[in-house]
């Protein structure tokens, strides 16, 4: 049976009601996320800060302790000049001269022995022994840096082989009374005393500690490299960048393993600087645990809840759907598919205020089946229910508007509701439907219709009963004008041929 013209299109929609409960668990999802989101950054953040403090305390330590270290053989170096300097020292005997020049600070299994060297580069003194072998320095690096540059002070060399060790050479020029160079003064560090102090040091996994000299060479490093200590890094932006401020940090790329870590420094002015490196996939190990285990959480939860909401609004959907059919069974002609009376008088009722408020015409057609009795009587009742399906649509194919409400009122006559047309314009789709139904192909005997139209433009005055008695008026002037006609209502004497 074919619908009406305001009936559902067949496209099920989900309810206002579904929507929001659709758009309220979205809303908690965002919510939610959002806030785990924002915990799981400031955890990001907390191990981030956490993981560059400690590194701070770390590279203070060791600076503190390495500059300790080299403080005190400076002192010793500087001892060894101001005694070397003393007029008396030349009187005094070899073992009486080893007690005052060298003390106790410089004589720990990771020192060497301080020498003495004149200016020429040969050995004169030596802590380790009263008559030191024949030995010249002439060409070494530490030895030529303070015979041409007479304002060095304490110099420390870049790592080398001295003495059968790999050590740091610290060494001091000797001024004699006039002002001019007298020689050096020169001890060493080994590097066993760099090994037992990160030895002592718990470190994690790719964790590394390395030791510059203020031109970015390496002087050490932990893991120990060999083939990394002595390597100039004055090409590094982030050790250039640490040499230019006293403390700070900066994320980068490891020179040897190609590990991206964090660096953080604390400069104390002394003549090393120690620059701690820990990886950023160490520092966020225990924060991406707690992010998978978080994430994982929040996942389950909005599965859940997608899951949950998907199905409650399908739920509300069938229901609407359910009622929205129950709603047109209670409101439609169960013959025909158009609208009943019921839902015609409450479409009425409804246009009828709209048309007041919006001072707008309102049409109305009143249609009745021509000689229908004599033909139910004659050919049947089942014959004359497959002519009121025909009539309805034809009148349902004419009056197809949105507002256009399509209704039988009452046996076989059925009735138009067209809001906002005009007179004319009602009286147009009245012969439409008048010759639709003309030309339907009937057996045993044609149909016809004869239609009263009525339109008004209402007032608060008027009510809608009003309209229908006169398209009522205007059909029955139709029917004994000679049937199959469209008669307008004012116009009810007069026959409008069709």
């Amino acid at each position: 049976m074919m619908k009406s013209g305001n009936a559902s299109t067949g496209i099920r929609r989900w309810p206002l009601s579904a929507k929001l409960l659709i758009l309220s668990s979205l809303v908690t999802i965002i919510g939610f996320s959002a806030v785990c989101g924002t915990v799981m950054l400031d955890m990001r953040r907390g191990e981030e800060a956490l993981a560059r403090q400690t590194a701070e305390n770390l590279a203070t330590s060791i600076d503190s302790d390495i500059g300790r270290t080299v403080e005190q053989y400076d002192l010793s170096l500087r001892a060894v000049i101001s005694g070397i300097n003393t007029p008396e020292i030349d009187k005094l005997s070899k073992e009486m001269r080893q007690l005052i020049l060298f003390d106790n600070a410089a004589s720990a299994r990771q020192f060497a022995s301080i020498q003495v060297f004149d200016a020429h580069g040969d050995l004169i003194i030596d802590a380790a022994s009263l008559d030191p072998a024949k030995q010249s320095s002439a060409d070494e690096e530490f030895f030529k840096v303070h015979k041409f540059d007479g304002e060095r002070g304490l110099y420390v060399s870049k790592p080398m082989l001295h003495r059968g060790a790999y050590s740091v050479v610290l060494s001091r020029r000797i001024t004699d009374v006039d002002g001019n160079f007298a020689g050096v003064v020169a001890g060493a560090i080994r590097f066993a005393y760099f090994h037992d102090l990160f030895g002592r040091l718990r470190l994690n996994k790719d964790d590394n500690i390395t030791v510059i000299r203020r031109d970015a060479v390496v002087i050490m490093r932990t893991p120990f490299d060999l083939d990394v200590v002595g390597r100039d890094l004055s090409k590094t932006p982030g050790v250039m960048r640490a040499l230019s401020r006293s403390n700070g940090s900066y994320s980068g790329v490891g020179v040897v393993d190609q590990i991206e870590r964090l660096y953080v420094w604390r400069d104390s002015g002394r003549p090393l600087l120690v620059i701690v490196g820990r990886p950023w996939a160490g520092i966020y190990s225990l924060w991406y645990q707690q992010a998978i285990k978080i994430g994982g959480i929040m996942l389950a939860l909005i599965i859940f809840i997608t899951a949950v909401t998907l199905f409650l609004a399908r739920e509300i959907g069938r229901r609407a759907h359910a009622e929205h059919k129950l709603e047109e069974l209670a409101t439609t002609d169960g013959l025909t598919g158009l609208r009943n009376r019921r839902k015609f008088d409450a479409a009425m009722e409804l246009e009828w205020r709209r048309a007041i408020r919006h001072s707008r015409p309102m049409a109305l057609l009143l249609i009745d089946a021509d000689h229908f009795k004599v033909f139910n009587d004659s050919f049947g009742h089942q014959s004359g229910d497959t002519a009121l399906i025909a009539i309805a649509n034809c009148i349902a194919g004419a009056a197809k508007r949105a507002g256009d409400c399509a209704a039988r009122y009452g046996g076989e006559e059925f009735a138009v509701l067209l809001p906002g047309a005009t007179v004319q314009d009602a009286y147009e789709v009245a012969e439409t439907i008048r010759r639709r139904v003309e030309q339907v192909p009937a057996d045993p005997a044609m149909l016809t219709v004869s239609i009263g139209v009525a339109s008004v433009k209402p007032l608060v005055t008027m009510e809608w009963t009003g309209l229908v008695e006169a398209a009522d008026k205007a059909l029955y002037a139709a029917k004994a004008a000679g049937r199959n006609q469209c008669v307008i209502a004012g116009d009810a004497h007069q026959a409008i041929a069709a």
